[in-house]
């Protein structure tokens, strides 16, 4: 009986230590709009990127361009 209790106990610990992870997990995830790719913060506003991101003193950007980018907006002038 004391095996089969301690065995319930490490199940349910065990699905604890998952549910945790899939919550720490959702809380990773960024509503970004699939057009403008602006992010909405936790007070509904929507924000730029780099806005969000400086906001929340998680990181600076640099700005460049990608080959990719330069063709569409440049041409063959680069």
């Amino acid at each position: 009986m004391l095996v089969l209790a301690i065995s319930m106990a490490v199940f349910q610990a065990n699905r604890l230590i998952q549910y945790k992870k899939r919550v720490e997990k959702l809380n990773e995830l960024l509503p970004i709009c699939a057009n403008c790719k602006k992010i909405r913060d936790d007070e509904g506003y929507w924000n730029n990127v780099e806005d969000y991101f400086r906001d929340q003193g998680t990181a600076d950007f640099t700005h460049g361009i990608c080959p990719e980018c330069s063709k569409k907006l440049y041409g063959d002038y680069l």
